[in-house]
């Protein structure tokens, strides 16, 4: 299966280090967050789920759920993550997903055999609370994540769904965001009391809206 842009992120049963979970109920309202980890014990996962682990309050203001996956056991999670604790100086909180039997990574296509036949790719999907996916991005096993990239993305897409804007190359949050071309720029300065600066008919700018 083949998970594109704005489908339904599919649901699941799960055996988790922090119990069993249902997925969509897991996630309630909230936003959400699934990444998927080669294996338990790995240096670069190790590293991935500690600095995750210590943007907890930061996931928390975004109404954000995190939850991770690899394809060891519920015993091997609990024992990593004690390892995690102690390596990176953190409390892991959120849950890791057992996935043994590889279902829920080929449910979601996070394997890919011509990179490993077993173990999954660093994949990571952004979920909307509701249950679309609206980003998708997968790193070799070998190359950590950026999550600071994630709070970013995460920051755009709960701007763009609140405010008709998009988000310019490199932008951070309390940044110039781009007035979209399906808005006329007449339109826009009654949309945007902040100003608009047009640069060109369809490149045109306006401080986000909500700061």
């Amino acid at each position: 299966m083949s998970i594109k842009l704005g489908d339904t992120a599919p649901d699941f049963q799960a055996e988790t280090s922090s119990g069993d979970i249902k997925f969509h109920e897991f996630l309630g309202n909230s936003w959400g967050i699934l990444f998927s980890h080669p294996a338990d014990y790995t240096p670069v996962c190790t590293t991935e789920l500690g600095y995750t682990s210590k943007l907890k309050s930061e996931f928390d203001k975004r109404g954000t759920k995190v939850i991770a996956l690899s394809v060891d056991g519920v015993e091997d999670h609990q024992s990593w993550i004690k390892d995690i604790n102690e390596t990176q100086n953190t409390d892991v909180q959120f849950p890791i997903i057992a996935d043994k039997d590889r279902q829920i990574s080929e449910l979601y296509d996070f394997i890919h055999p011509n990179a490993s036949v077993t173990a999954t790719v660093r994949s990571l999907l952004i979920i909307d609370p509701d249950k679309k996916v609206r980003l998708i991005i997968t790193y070799p096993a070998s190359t950590g994540r950026n999550f600071n990239e994630i709070l970013r993305v995460l920051d755009s897409l709960q701007l763009v769904d609140s405010y008709k804007v998009a988000t310019p190359v490199n932008w951070k949050y309390g940044e110039d965001v781009i007035v979209p071309p399906t808005i006329s720029t007449e339109d826009a300065k009654k949309i945007f009391p902040k100003g608009v600066t047009e640069i060109k008919p369809y490149l045109r700018y306006t401080p986000q809206p909500n700061t």
